[in-house]
């Protein structure tokens, strides 16, 4: 099992969309780039909903997504896992993001995202009972996952699917 540590956020004090993924996989870790390997459907998906097909780089994608309200996390800090995959993920080894200190330095975010079914998991078990429910207003919602492990559904689909969610509340 190798130890490993996500990144910081990427978010300004205007968020209000945060966008939570569980943590970077290989590819991403290796780059220093959120949504790094190059069929993840992550960034293909932000250019549809931005329509900005010209930011190819890396800087010019957060740029983007800073823009447009957009904050992008992961629910864990630091965790033990081999490979890239969710499922080997060592549970016992895992470490969350400070959510608490987050929300109170980004007001703004009231909706939350979770890039599939392990980020939502996560928070609801590591983070979510840490929060004060008298200001936790926020709204959750779980959208399909943009790895390319999930093979369940197309680009199109996917596409299709977060445009919906995310043009609902910006």
């Amino acid at each position: 099992m190798n130890s490993l540590t996500g990144f910081g956020p990427i978010a300004t004090a205007e968020s209000k969309i945060l966008i939570l993924g569980s943590m970077p996989g290989v590819q991403s870790l290796q780059k220093t780039q959120y949504y790094g390997h190059p069929r993840n459907a992550f960034w293909p998906i932000m250019a549809a909903l931005f329509n900005d097909f010209d930011s190819i780089d890396y800087e010019a994608k957060k740029r983007m997504l800073e823009r447009g309200g957009i904050a992008v996390w992961d629910v864990i800090q630091n965790c033990n896992r081999r490979g890239s995959l969710d499922a080997h993920i060592e549970k016992t080894s895992i470490q969350p993001n400070n959510f608490r200190c987050f929300f109170n330095e980004h007001p703004n975010i009231t909706t939350v995202f979770f890039n599939g079914a392990t980020a939502e998991k996560l928070f609801k078990s590591f983070v979510l009972s840490t929060l004060d429910p008298s200001i936790n207003t926020r709204v959750y919602h779980r959208l399909p996952s943009t790895s390319p492990a999930n093979a369940g559904l197309s680009l199109h689909d996917k596409t299709r699917i977060w445009k919906s969610a995310l043009a609902a509340v910006l």
